[in-house]
């Protein structure tokens, strides 16, 4: 078979001492110096519409609504018909008012507010997070509009979006923990799964609520080729690590720590992979979509690897290239689209 050699070569034994420690040393080498942004200043707004929500008076909900609309006028209308489908005739038969109050006194709704509000009490670790990734976000991309953050709950619909102008919206039923039964109140969604869940957890959400914007920035996969989504993914893990240096790699991986250090200890051999198998060329989505898509594994890996595995030579890829590349800021990098020239211009090659 042709990769015998290679699936062989994965099992390779690794000294296990303090691997956590080596996991950080290994990643920590490669870092860019952190620019300093203490003189940047940027408004930091978070409004709470679930709060806002909640509040209404469920004998006058057609007043409540208003004033939402009064308040979010951007946010309001897109919550109301696209996230809840509350003027959509077949969700809501008897109108948008009767379904809103309906779910402001569905007991399993009141609950699942009541719970983000016991884990969300306080937004303010939030809040300073978000504060220094918007700094980070002013310095490193200073033509954009600064975003402001609007959190809500869905009973499960959303994580996070963009809207308007820059504006980021965040599901807080999205990150209660995971060890929150979310299987039990909506079992058999895929979105639940056991890999899945174990980010749906406070440490994670300031990251997931800036994918929206990267994933904006960056734009549409330029081609369809593995190379072109592996660098085009790369591309956003590589801004996202800039927006929040001081998140651990695993955060902005969204793996545990003995993935990530997986993935680094094999990167030669998953290159080897990639080229070997004839992957980086290939059109055939199909056959290395767990590659780049969340995913438990990467088929034809051992079961230590975890799924994305493309992304992260995708990120190791783009972060070569730009430290072969310091003219190139990070504006400039999201207008370049040819994966193949990125690649060149890296002159990529992992070492064992």
């Amino acid at each position: 078979m042709k990769s015998d050699k290679l699936i062989i070569s994965f099992f390779r034994k690794h000294i296990v001492g303090l691997w956590w420690v080596a996991a950080l040393l290994t990643s920590c080498a490669d870092k860019e110096p952190i620019p300093d942004v203490s003189h940047i200043e940027v408004p930091v707004h978070i409004r709470r519409f679930e709060q806002d929500l909640f509040a209404i008076d469920t004998s006058q909900v057609a007043g409540g609504i208003a004033l939402l609309q009064e308040q979010y006028p951007e946010f309001a209308p897109l919550f109301f018909k696209e996230v809840i489908g509350a003027y959509d005739p077949m969700l809501a038969p008897d109108g948008p008012e009767v379904y809103i109050r309906g779910l402001l006194t569905h007991p399993a709704v009141r609950q699942l507010y009541d719970t983000t509000q016991i884990v969300f009490a306080d937004l303010e670790p939030v809040q300073q997070e978000f504060g220094q990734a918007l700094k980070f976000f002013k310095y490193y991309f200073p033509q954009q509009p600064v975003p402001d953050l609007t959190t809500f709950i869905s009973e499960y619909t959303l994580a996070a979006f963009i809207y308007g102008d820059n504006r980021l919206a965040v599901g807080l039923d999205f990150f209660l923990g995971a060890d929150y039964p979310y299987q039990r109140y909506n079992p058999g969604n895929p979105n639940f799964s056991r890999y899945l869940v174990r980010s749906f957890n406070k440490d994670h959400l300031v990251m997931k609520a800036l994918q929206p914007l990267v994933e904006d920035l960056v734009g549409p996969v330029p081609g369809n080729r593995l190379i072109d989504y592996m660098v085009h993914n790369g591309k956003k893990l590589y801004i996202m690590d800039h927006l929040l240096p001081f998140k651990p790699d695993t955060v902005i991986f969204e793996y545990s720590p003995a993935q990530l250090q997986w993935c680094f200890d094999n990167e030669r051999d998953m290159w080897a992979f990639f080229t070997s198998e004839d992957l980086l060329y290939s059109t055939d989505y199909v056959k290395w979509r767990k590659m780049v898509e969340y995913s438990p594994n990467s088929p034809g890996m051992p079961p230590e690897a975890p799924g994305r595995t493309a992304n992260f030579i995708g990120w190791r890829i783009v972060s070569a290239y730009m430290k072969r590349h310091p003219e190139v800021s990070m504006e400039q990098l999201i207008t370049l689209r040819d994966a193949q020239a990125i690649l060149d211009g890296s002159r990529y090659k992992p070492q064992r």
